[in-house]
């Protein structure tokens, strides 16, 4: 059975005292019996920070990026060994605002999820179409093209040690969802693909939706047979409602 995720990305928000409190609030309100793992990703400067509150919690700790290289003339960049040794087990890699305001296309994408696996973290990788792709009838394409660039860059050894978030650029701090079928629609259609190339990768890899849930939709995103957990972002920021959002992971 694959054990569901739930990750807040709180992108770029936050000074020490908001992480001291926000993260001490979701350790200390976190339900004995939560099934689901549970992980914060802050911004890098705080990274240390969240480290120091989280030691000895059931809460792990990742990062919204990762260098595609190893070390080197890399200015503003941070690698994998860096993160990991501050205590990260995860890197965000693809995020919508990343592929959109920064130009990084699917093969940096791919890049920056081999060097997060050689480092010794676990890439959670982002997939998604626009809002214009979809009403051209273009989100098969555009999301199994993505993760075909991450499958001819990790093989399917690499992409077990994936997750993978489906997280449509329409849906991503506009208040809008995909409807727990839209949504389905798409994890099943991604989890068919690797499915084809390799049947036991399919059952275990984890795949998390993102894209305005909240507590009140959260339930029935989760209950689809194929979303294993949430990429959560606005709702990251309260502690209240992303309790509520870890709550109802199956």
């Amino acid at each position: 059975m694959r054990r569901a995720l739930v990750a807040g990305n709180w992108k770029m928000h936050g000074s020490r005292e908001q992480a001291r409190r926000l993260i001490t609030e979701t350790v200390d309100g976190l339900p004995a019996d939560c099934a689901a793992e549970v992980v914060v990703l802050p911004p890098f400067v705080l990274l240390p920070v969240a480290a120091g509150v989280l030691e000895g919690s059931r809460v792990g700790l990742g990062a919204q990026n990762v260098c595609d290289a190893d070390e080197g003339a890399y200015t503003g960049e941070v690698s994998a060994a860096m993160l990991r040794e501050t205590g990260c087990r995860y890197a965000l890699v693809g995020h919508s605002e990343r592929r959109a305001l920064y130009g990084e296309d699917d093969a940096l994408v791919a890049r920056r999820a081999a060097a997060a696996l050689r480092g010794g973290l676990s890439p959670i990788v982002c997939l998604g179409e626009t809002l214009e792709q979809r009403e051209r009838d273009l989100t098969a394409e555009v999301v199994l093209s993505q993760l075909d660039a991450v499958v001819a860059e990790l093989g399917m050894v690499g992409l077990a040690r994936c997750v993978l978030a489906y997280e449509p650029v329409w849906a991503i701090g506009t208040g809008r969802s995909a409807s727990p079928e839209q949504a389905q629609d798409v994890h099943g259609l991604l989890r068919e693909h690797v499915r084809r190339l390799d049947a036991g990768v399919a059952e275990t890899l984890r795949m998390l939706y993102g894209g305005s849930v909240k507590p009140d939709n959260a339930g029935a995103l989760f209950a689809m047979p194929d979303i294993d957990g949430g990429l959560i972002g606005g709702a990251s920021l309260k502690s209240a409602d992303f309790l509520a959002i870890c709550r109802a992971a199956r």
